[in-house]
């Protein structure tokens, strides 16, 4: 990982996922994180795609309204199976629901990447293809257990203990884990932020 100078944030992270931390760290990006609170709820007649792009969106408008003078960098991740879409599980019943429907199938991973600044926000999505071999209901007992599923939207952590559900995966690794680099690089150039530690390059208030 780059080293980088965080006394001096380039830009602010809207999660105080740990996970996008350490992926915009691992691209050398110096930042701050402010969380951000919003309502979440699914709106009727919403897409999987246009859900998680608003959501991004709307977590860095309210950083960026509340007095962030930063460009604010924000993401959603979201699991759908055929006509499902799947959060992070509220309790241990949600859990095995979730995991028991991913079992054996291919399921999509949908993340959606938001740039707040003063001209305004854009976003990219990444969408990728994860298939799980058979799992059992003692495993997602035990796999729940860990403390692992809680906070993952799906219910399971690719970069964690989840990986040995992971027959395959097609499209973006860190995509699944919450935070696309490709398509963050993409806002961080187009928006004159620098990465690989390199300083600022013509950023934009």
């Amino acid at each position: 990982m780059l080293p980088m100078d965080s006394t001096n944030p380039m830009l602010c992270l809207a999660s105080v996922s740990p996970r996008r931390r350490e992926l915009l760290a691992q691209i050398g990006v110096p930042h701050v994180v402010v969380g951000a609170d919003i309502d979440e709820t699914f709106l009727p007649g919403e897409t999987p795609r246009d859900y998680v792009a608003r959501l991004a969106r709307e977590k860095a408008l309210a950083i960026r309204r509340g007095g962030q003078k930063l460009p604010v960098l924000a993401a959603d991740t979201t699991v759908v199976v055929g006509e499902q879409v799947f959060g992070k599980p509220r309790d241990q019943v949600e859990a095995i629901h979730m995991l028991g429907e991913l079992s054996g199938r291919a399921h999509e991973v949908l993340t959606a990447v938001a740039l707040a600044d003063s001209h305004g926000v854009v976003e990219r999505l990444s969408a990728s293809t994860v298939r799980f071999r058979t799992v059992s209901r003692e495993e997602c007992l035990a796999y729940w257990e860990t403390g692992e599923p809680r906070d993952k939207a799906g219910g399971y952590a690719i970069q964690g203990l989840g990986a040995v559900f992971i027959e395959s995966l097609s499209g973006s690794y860190s995509g699944v884990m919450g935070l696309p680099l490709f398509e963050t690089a993409e806002l961080l150039r187009a928006a004159g932020i620098a990465y690989w530690g390199a300083g600022r390059s013509g950023e934009r208030a």
